[in-house]
């Protein structure tokens, strides 16, 4: 026992910061916004309204310069890592360039994307950073 050494557990407040209107994205579409002093990026899919990180855990690329591959996937521009935006899981790891790839994954192991609560009311969404 050290009595120097005391560990204070403070609760950690999350809170909403609106960020768009409804009406600003359409299906397939995403938008970069700061929300709590972080970047965020928001997604308008099929399902619904969604919030990640936004940058690919890999080397931190700017996934709004990425595509939507599939209803609800982004693939990052850089080295082709694709993510579920629903859940931040990452569903297939970086595969680009051939070769040069498996250096950078040897430093970089799979990583999902961090995501956000999303709430929606009266046409404006908020994200709970």
């Amino acid at each position: 026992y050290n009595p120097r050494r005391t560990w204070y557990i403070t609760e950690i407040k999350m809170s909403a910061h609106m960020v768009c209107k409804t009406d600003e994205l359409a299906v397939g579409e995403k938008k970069l916004v700061e929300a709590g002093g972080e970047s965020v990026l928001v997604f308008r899919v099929p399902e619904g309204f969604f919030a990640t990180q936004a940058k690919c855990p890999h080397i931190m690329a700017p996934l709004k310069k990425g595509k939507m591959v599939d209803a609800c996937i982004v693939q990052c521009p850089f080295h082709r890592a694709r993510f579920d935006v629903r859940t931040g899981a990452c569903v297939e790891w970086a595969n680009w360039p051939p070769g040069l790839v498996n250096v950078l994954n040897a430093f970089r192991g799979e990583k999902n994307l961090k995501t956000y609560n999303v709430t929606v009311e009266n046409g404006q969404v908020s994200v709970e950073v």
